[in-house]
């Protein structure tokens, strides 16, 4: 399958889990999506990243992977979210620590569930951002063109990756982000 096709997958963590550092736990949930039968078609390195929202907490250990798995979004979604809680993750506060962050970025080109909807999602002003969420699965995630720690990692495993949206590769929406932001995601 080629990368483009693949869902994109966007890892993070700035807590310990029982199992260990962020990164080990980075390292762990990767294999448990392979014990779930997901193949991993590649995977970025590993980046310090200043904690978002700013101040909220310690930095954060970020990644990214393209991964093929049997079933649809919803499917990959629920996979994302056991593995989560596998190891720790507690959905109590948004944008909250964590020990294990695994959020779907992008499944090939698909856009759920529509583009209207996605957009109005794409488009919530910022001051809504931090405290309304949405109840059902957007794809591509509505703030990718936005976050350097997950622009800076997807570089590394699917540049080339066009938004079926916005019509821009990774490369191209990573070129637009400031380059203070750029130059604050440091590999580990």
């Amino acid at each position: 399958m080629d990368r483009s096709e693949g869902a994109l997958i966007a890892l993070g963590g700035n807590m310990p889990s029982e199992k260990g550092a962020a990164a080990v736990t980075l390292r762990l949930a990767l294999a448990r999506l392979e014990a779930h039968g997901c193949a991993l078609q590649a995977v970025s390195r590993f980046f310090s990243t200043p904690c978002f929202p700013p101040g909220a907490g310690p930095d954060f250990v970020n990644a990214a992977a393209v991964v093929t798995c049997r079933g649809g979004a919803e499917d990959m979604l629920t996979l994302l979210h056991e593995v989560e809680a596998e190891f720790g993750r507690e959905r109590v506060t948004r944008w909250g620590q964590r020990t294990l962050d695994l959020d779907l970025i992008a499944m090939g080109d698909a856009v759920l569930p529509d583009v209207e909807t996605y957009g109005m999602w794409r488009d919530l002003p910022p001051d809504e951002q931090g405290t309304r969420a949405p109840d059902r699965l957007i794809l591509p995630h509505p703030r990718l063109q936005d976050r350097g720690f997950v622009l800076v990692p997807l570089a590394d495993v699917a540049p080339d990756w066009r938004h079926p949206v916005l019509g821009q590769s990774v490369t191209e929406m990573l070129a637009a982000l400031p380059e203070e932001e750029r130059a604050q995601i440091v590999p580990l």
